[in-house]
């Protein structure tokens, strides 16, 4: 590759009028990622346009704003892999408003939460929340929020201007003690990384630095409460990345009622897939089921905190995820050693029945049940079979 012609390149058609949208671009090697992003930083100055485009350490990748780079051009001319920068939402079927009528809202009862804080209360667990950002200012996550990152303005706090991202962290973490809500986590650690705006919307491209941060800031968790139909193969790497070392990847498997079916990135081998529950303990109707989901949890009417001091009540497998992350957290507390696989296999092996049949076909010998902390932490349960329904290659599910 001519590295200065395919900057030239870069900088004639980012922004060039008739955009044909974002992409993500990936190298063949290592090394001719590593001379682009050198060169970038060095010649700025000769290339204006360059500076809009943003940089994937994780994934070793290059994410353009809209232009009219072709990616045939791309591949014959200069062999770079262009992949759509496809977009993303948010897994919220729903909203009420409520006032909080009691510091533990249901969900937090119903997977035993409250029964595992004499063991374990997630003290000093690293959450990376990527979402709308997080209300600093609600009065029971003060002591729940800690730094983060605005992937759409980078000279700004993370605040969340929808209230999603506000939910999430209230369920997995909040601490308002007796007069406030409690989450399932309550000494957890919150690190908003705000990838949505304040629609609700966001790109392939924001989640992947989104990842890239949690990994460089060493977060044991990452909760991703939303979904995308299309696949990704630059979401797919970065996941499996984080994976491998060794933070686990909580993902919303969708609201679509698909008997067999998950949104990505749920649907990779290196999350854990999660579909909702209701108050009866059945899995939710908007939710997702089957051999794709990893476990269930409570997504039904679920009350958490929301923007300026109040809270609201939710549907999605966006909550559900929320009390898995916390679970996780409680866990992860309690036995920092745990692999992401290990964790899984727990989850599973701890987990709640469903009522038979609920949760459909799976290729394990038992179907996914409902989270339930208190067992987590005491490790007791079903016995797990050697492989999960989803298994990554050369790794255990």
């Amino acid at each position: 590759m001519d590295e200065f012609s395919f900057l030239r390149y870069l900088n004639e058609t980012t922004n060039a009028s008739g955009p044909n949208g974002r992409y993500i671009l990936r190298f063949s090697s290592p090394g001719q990622y590593s001379k682009i992003t050198a060169l970038l930083q060095e010649e700025q100055e000769h290339y204006p346009n360059l500076g809009q485009i943003r940089i994937s350490p994780l994934l070793g990748a290059l994410l353009c704003p809209e232009g009219t780079l072709d990616p045939k051009t791309l591949r014959d001319q200069f062999g770079v892999i262009a992949e759509k920068d496809e977009p993303v939402n948010i897994l919220a079927a729903s909203a009420l408003d409520k006032e909080l009528s009691s510091g533990l809202p249901w969900g937090i009862r119903r997977i035993g939460a409250s029964e595992a804080w004499s063991v374990s209360t997630g003290h000093h667990i690293r959450i990376g929340v990527i979402d709308t950002g997080a209300d600093f200012s609600h009065p029971d996550l003060r002591s729940s929020l800690s730094r983060g990152v605005n992937l759409l303005s980078p000279m700004s706090p993370p605040h969340d201007d929808n209230g999603h991202g506000t939910h999430i962290a209230g369920t997995i973490a909040a601490s308002g003690g007796s007069k406030g809500m409690m989450g399932v986590a309550p000494r957890a650690l919150i690190h908003p990384v705000k990838a949505f705006d304040h629609n609700g919307s966001a790109y392939v491209s924001d989640i992947v630095l989104g990842i890239d941060w949690c990994v460089q800031n060493r977060m044991h968790i990452i909760n991703m409460s939303f979904g995308m139909k299309s696949k990704s193969q630059a979401l797919l790497n970065t996941v499996r990345k984080a994976y491998n070392a060794g933070i686990v990847v909580v993902a919303s498997s969708g609201n679509d009622k698909k008997s067999n079916g998950a949104d990505y990135p749920a649907r990779y081998p290196y999350t854990i897939s999660v579909g909702a529950t209701g108050r009866d303990g059945r899995i939710a109707p908007f939710s997702n089921r089957g051999s794709r989901i990893d476990i269930y949890a409570p997504g039904e009417k679920v009350k958490s905190c929301w923007l300026g001091d109040g809270y609201k009540e939710m549907n999605g497998t966006s909550m559900a995820t929320s009390h898995v992350s916390g679970a996780i957290a409680l866990l992860l507390a309690q036995r920092p050693g745990l692999s992401p696989a290990e964790i899984k296999r727990r989850l599973r092996r701890t987990a709640r029945p469903l009522p038979s049949g609920a949760a459909g076909k799976s290729k394990t010998s038992y179907p996914p049940g409902e989270v339930n902390a208190s067992r987590l932490l005491r490790g007791g349960g079903r016995k797990a079979p050697a492989a999960g329904a989803k298994k990554p290659a050369g790794k255990s599910s």
